[in-house]
């Protein structure tokens, strides 16, 4: 389901178990389309008891090493040189909003291609 250099760059970054763990999250997100720990919880494939999926999938998202610098960038530097020459000239929209307590960060990559023009968000 992921692109071959996300795979390449988590497998890097993460230990084995954490990786499956990550695979096994992202499936499910795609599958109950919920997401909140109670939901991962309940459709985590482990035969552990409720609480302890919920605790495996807390622990696992606030390991010091899943963040921005060490998860992210690799992986979108890996995209920029996957999918643009040097000499393309490429457009970050950059926009943050705050919601209540929460300050949400976007950024969009604009690129033309020919006569289209592609918009790609994260």
């Amino acid at each position: 389901m992921l692109p071959e250099f996300y795979e390449t760059n988590l497998k890097r970054e993460l230990g084995r178990a954490e990786y499956l763990l990550l695979k096994i999250l992202i499936n499910l997100l795609q599958s109950i389309k919920t997401v909140s720990l109670e939901a991962l919880a309940t459709g985590l494939p482990i035969p552990i008891l409720f609480e302890s999926r919920r605790k495996k999938i807390q622990r696992f998202l606030s390991l010091n090493y899943i963040n921005i610098e060490e998860i992210w960038f690799p992986i979108i530097k890996s995209w920029l040189e996957i999918y643009f020459p040097l000499n393309k000239v490429v457009y970050l929209v950059i926009d943050r909003t705050n919601w209540g307590c929460i300050n949400l960060l976007m950024i969009s990559v604009v690129w033309i291609r020919g006569l289209s023009q592609y918009i790609l968000s994260y």
